[in-house]
Order: C-alpha cells, then structure tokens, then sequence
C-alpha cells in the first residue's frame, strides 16, 4: 500500500510503500482515504513538536480525513496520536472517532476545511457561553483558521467581528467574509475597537497576546464584565507573560480549546453540524488538491501559507 512516510522530524515524508493497516476489533474500521488535509497539525504532529505527538519513527502523517468505509459509507475522520495517519491509500479508523457524511459531500473540501474551522467551532459551541449578538475579536484572522473564524462568528450570530493580523493584503479580504471591522496587529486603535468585545479568540499567544490584552483592558469601561480569552494557536509563541495585574483587575477569563480541553465526546457531538454547514457551501476555504505522491514537494511549499493542501491518494 502506498503512504507518506516520515522517517526524520527534520525533513518533509516520503512517498512510499508500507504494510497493508488490520482492523482489529468491532470498534474499528478498514476505510479507503479519499482525502486527507495538509493542516498546522499535521505538521507540527509529523516533527515531533507537537503537544500531542506520539512514538518514534517511520510513522504515516495525517490527522484526519475523508474516507468510504468497509461498509460503504462516506466519512469524515479524526486519527487520534498513535496510530496511522490518513495520508494513504487506506487505513484503520475508531468509529466513535468519525462521523457519516452526506453522500453527495465533496471530500476534498470536507478534508480541507473541517479541521481550520474545528477551532472556532469548538471554542464558541463548547467553551464559551457564546450567545448571537455578542462581539469578537479575532487574533491571527488572515491564515486558514482565522479566516474560517471570522465567517463561524458571523454565521453564529455575532454583532461585532474585530479581524487583527499582520498581512494587510489578506485583511482586506476578510469584509468580504463577514468582518465587521480591520485591524493590523501594531495599529494603535486595536484597543479601542476592541475595548467592549466579549470573546477573544487568539490564535497568535505569546507577546502579542500580552500586548493585545492590556490595550484591550485599558479600553474597557466596565471591567467586572466577563472576558472570556480563548488561546486556540502559538504562531507568535508558546509563551505568554500575562502580569496578574491583568487578572486581578478585570473579569478576563482565559482558557484553552483543543485537544484534553475538549472531551472526545463534545467534540463528535459538535462535528457534525459544523461538517454539514460545509458541505452546504456556507463556509468557505481556499483549497489545492494534490496527488499523495507529490508530498516531497508539496509539503515544504506548503508552509509558505495560502491554499490549504489536501492529498488525494
């Protein structure tokens, strides 16, 4: 059977041949991979960075997918840490990791998009009280998951959706996806746009987090109402010197959304709304479909942003 393979965290996978997967229980099963997205995750899980990361080498990337089971049926997947990946020909699945799709769903958009909108998904349906009418500023808006954030808030109901980045080529797109207002990450009005917002979802973390966080307190003018601040990435580090002034002085409430954060359980129960939402047109993403057997090269090319690659094996 033919896979990506990751032989050295160092370097992108190979093309490759690797042993045919075995379904070993009734809770498992064989599916033929029809897609499997190229995501952050992926990536960071294939060099071994990864909170998440699991084992040694070789190992088959790929952290979920789209698929046609023994029994016929289209399904998206999520590849707990471990087991083989999805970037193959086939492979082995948990059943209450995966959910049935509509037939006449395209895998390639499915594989693409489920995972960047997951996030956004997840944090307002699972860890915030998220209510229509409420405000968000969006942290990191311009790459795959910002963009799928700002046009969830919108669909979700938000009055306000505050989109922040670096790139203010892609920020001029984002009105386009339902941003109410733009910002760049250094402009000083950042506070004050986003003074009286309710939820915060960051996927940048580290010193911008830091930054953000006091313009946006000093801004506020009641601060006993509650914050809710949603780490969902580290693109601009792992590590955030919050001062616990921040905390003592303002009903900030900061908490993660992910793997562990979010019971196995919530998160198959969230899917498939979000996944039907897709498949219906209502969330878009740009994407870029790519044999499996040009992973060597597509993979580096990949980390320059953009379209998101999904692999057709």
């Amino acid at each position: 059977m033919q896979a990506a393979i990751v032989t050295a965290f160092d370097q992108p996978p190979h093309y490759g041949t690797v042993a045919e997967p075995v379904s070993q229980g009734p809770g498992e099963m064989l599916v033929d991979v029809l897609a499997a997205g190229l995501h952050r995750l992926t990536r960071a899980r294939a060099s071994g960075v990864h909170y998440s990361s699991r084992g040694g080498l070789p190992l088959v990337p790929g952290v979920d997918g789209v698929g046609r089971g023994s029994d016929g049926k289209l399904r998206y997947f999520v590849q707990a840490p471990g087991p083989m990946g999805t970037m193959a020909e086939r492979t082995v699945i948990e059943l209450d990791h995966s959910i049935e799709l509509p037939a006449d769903s395209d895998p390639v958009t499915l594989a693409g998009a489920m995972n960047p909108a997951m996030a956004s998904w997840l944090a307002l349906r699972c860890r915030v009280p998220f209510r229509s009418g409420q405000k968000l500023l969006i942290l990191g808006a311009t790459g795959s998951s910002g963009r799928m954030a700002v046009q969830i808030a919108r669909h979700l109901g938000a009055a306000q959706v505050i989109a922040a980045g670096r790139d203010e080529r892609k920020l001029a797109q984002l009105p386009a996806l339902g941003a109410t207002e733009t910002v760049t990450l250094a402009d000083a009005r950042l506070g004050g746009l986003a003074g009286e917002v309710d939820v915060v979802l960051d996927f940048l973390w580290g010193e911008s987090a830091v930054r953000v966080m006091e313009a946006v307190l000093r801004q506020r003018a009641d601060r006993s109402r509650p914050l809710g601040w949603i780490h969902l990435g580290s693109m601009a580090g792992e590590v955030a010197a919050i001062p616990g002034a921040f905390l003592r002085s303002a009903n900030v409430q900061i908490m993660g959304s992910g793997l562990g954060a979010v019971s196995a359980g919530d998160i198959l129960g969230a899917l498939p709304a979000l996944a039907q939402e897709i498949a219906r047109g209502r969330l878009r993403i740009d994407l870029k479909a790519v044999p499996l057997r040009d992973v060597a090269q597509a993979w580096p090319a990949a980390a320059d942003g953009g379209e998101r690659i999904v692999f057709t094996p």
